[in-house]
């Protein structure tokens, strides 16, 4: 571990949009700079694409919600299919954040709206009692490998459809920044480090890791993991930079 002092911080995500974001307290608090830039983005898959899944949105009566991308995305598709969303859909949405979201294109009140608790698997009581429908899935090309497994295990009539990619952006034009600390959240993220800057060399750069799977996916990679979340201590991405930050700036 270096106990260089960190004054920069690249986060691999967009900037947030909210004023009273705590990486900006963090900023404030220990005067160093913070930047975001996605290393990652999401693109999403044209309705032809989605006809040749061989997905027709009139067979399903349940739509699976597992982020704010597959509202976006499912309700973009229905739109480029001329598909009428029917007022009896039943939409299951993995939390309270995704089902608010969802105010975006349905009108609340009157729709089927059942909500989970924050895990995937949280969902299955809902899927138990509404076990007859016909469930359409719209996510990513990357598909997190619990949510065939729980939906497999209850023995739901159900559908994957690939609605959006997660690509790698282009990151040509940080080729000569240098940052203390580099904040990761995804395996996508890590594998976009590499294709864009092969010949990265980790050297005093310390590395923020958010999960499991983006840890093994660094780990594979080679590199050195300084900073971890979420851990009991530091459930955040920004209560872990906090910590390090504060421990390896005090008297410097």
């Amino acid at each position: 571990m270096s106990n260089m002092k960190v004054k920069t911080i690249l986060v691999s995500q967009p900037e947030p949009k909210v004023e009273n974001s705590p990486y900006f307290d963090l900023q404030n608090k220990h005067k160093i700079k913070v930047d975001f830039r996605p290393f990652i983005h999401v693109e999403g898959v044209p309705a032809k694409e989605v006809r040749a899944q061989k997905i027709d949105l009139n067979n399903f009566t349940a739509i699976i919600l597992t982020s704010k991308n597959s509202v976006d995305h499912f309700f973009r598709v229905a739109e480029e299919m001329r598909y009428k969303v029917p007022e009896d859909l039943r939409y299951f949405c993995q939390s309270e954040a995704i089902a608010y979201y969802l105010q975006k294109y349905v009108v609340y009140r009157k729709r089927k709206i059942y909500v989970g608790q924050k895990d995937f698997a949280d969902m299955s009581p809902l899927f138990k009692k509404y076990k007859d429908e016909k469930f359409l899935l719209p996510s990513s090309d990357q598909l997190n490998a619990d949510i065939p497994q729980t939906l497999n295990n209850l023995k739901l009539d159900w559908t994957p459809g690939t609605f959006y990619r997660t690509v790698m952006s282009d990151l040509s034009d940080l080729k000569d920044v240098y940052y203390d600390v580099l904040a990761f959240f995804s395996p996508t993220g890590i594998k976009s480090l590499f294709k864009n800057f092969p010949d990265f060399k980790q050297n005093e750069t310390r590395i923020a890791v958010f999960g499991s799977t983006t840890q093994k996916e660094a780990l594979e990679h080679g590199l050195r993991i300084d900073i971890m979340a979420p851990t009991p201590e530091a459930p955040s991405m920004t209560m872990a930079l906090e910590k390090y930050v504060a421990e390896v700036n005090k008297g410097k």
